[in-house]
């Protein structure tokens, strides 16, 4: 039996930052992480349209910061700022004290994991085919500049009485190696025969190293002097 790891969390530390960027003692620790997942929570589901793959949040004393990744950041600011005013509000009122609320645009939407499931998921709802689905979006997604992508599909697929896995993949997806930037996305797409659980791993090419070979050895522990023996 193969054992599965999330490509994101298998990084967190070593190649990716955390999503959440606060600290709290082991009495509130619950209810804080309860109210990330209700601040994700209510970001996807009201502001879908506006593409996000990515919330971070970070905490201080005083406020909660609030980072939205977004491919299309004018459906949230809205019109002079309006809908931001607005969508502060709402968070302010979800979670009961400040809410400093900051949006930052995604530059290459094309090759976000999340952004690609959460379309197939939406595809597969109005009735699309998935094969025909799965191959568009892999040829859109290599086109964009992905050096792999795999995609992966289960549920009744095609309306069949038995759920089933079907996966495809192009390119290089070497998921074993921490080097490599694999962003990973997950959607379930919500059709009349059940839900359709979806899957998007993309590589985008391999992190650049930034130290050389004389800050590593400078940064090992130093060796013994020789012995000298006099004559």
């Amino acid at each position: 039996m193969g054992q599965k790891v999330n490509p994101i969390g298998f990084r967190v530390g070593v190649t990716e930052p955390w999503r959440s960027r606060w600290y709290a003692s082991k009495k509130e620790f619950k209810d804080l992480l309860l109210e990330d997942f209700k601040v994700r929570s209510f970001v996807k589901k009201k502001y879908r349209s506006a593409a996000i793959p990515k919330i971070e949040i970070e905490r201080t004393r005083d406020e909660v910061r609030v980072i939205l990744h977004s491919a299309r950041p004018g459906v949230i600011i809205g019109r002079k700022g309006q809908e931001v005013d607005r969508m502060q509000g709402e968070l302010q009122e979800l979670l009961g004290r400040r809410v400093n609320l900051k949006i930052e645009e995604v530059t290459r939407p094309e090759i976000q994991a999340q952004l690609i499931a959460e379309d197939i998921a939406d595809q597969l709802n109005k009735r699309a085919a998935f094969r025909r689905t799965m191959k568009r979006s892999m040829e859109a997604t290599m086109s964009a500049g992905a050096k792999g992508v795999k995609i992966q599909l289960a549920g009744r697929l095609g309306g069949a009485e038995m759920s089933r896995c079907e996966k495809a993949i192009a390119g290089a997806m070497p998921l074993s190696t921490i080097r490599a930037k694999i962003d990973y996305g997950f959607c379930e797409a919500p059709t009349a025969q059940g839900n359709i659980g979806v899957q998007v791993w993309v590589n985008q090419g391999m992190y650049e190293e930034t130290g050389n070979g004389a800050d590593a050895q400078e940064g090992q522990a130093p060796k013994k002097p020789t012995r000298s023996y006099k004559r």
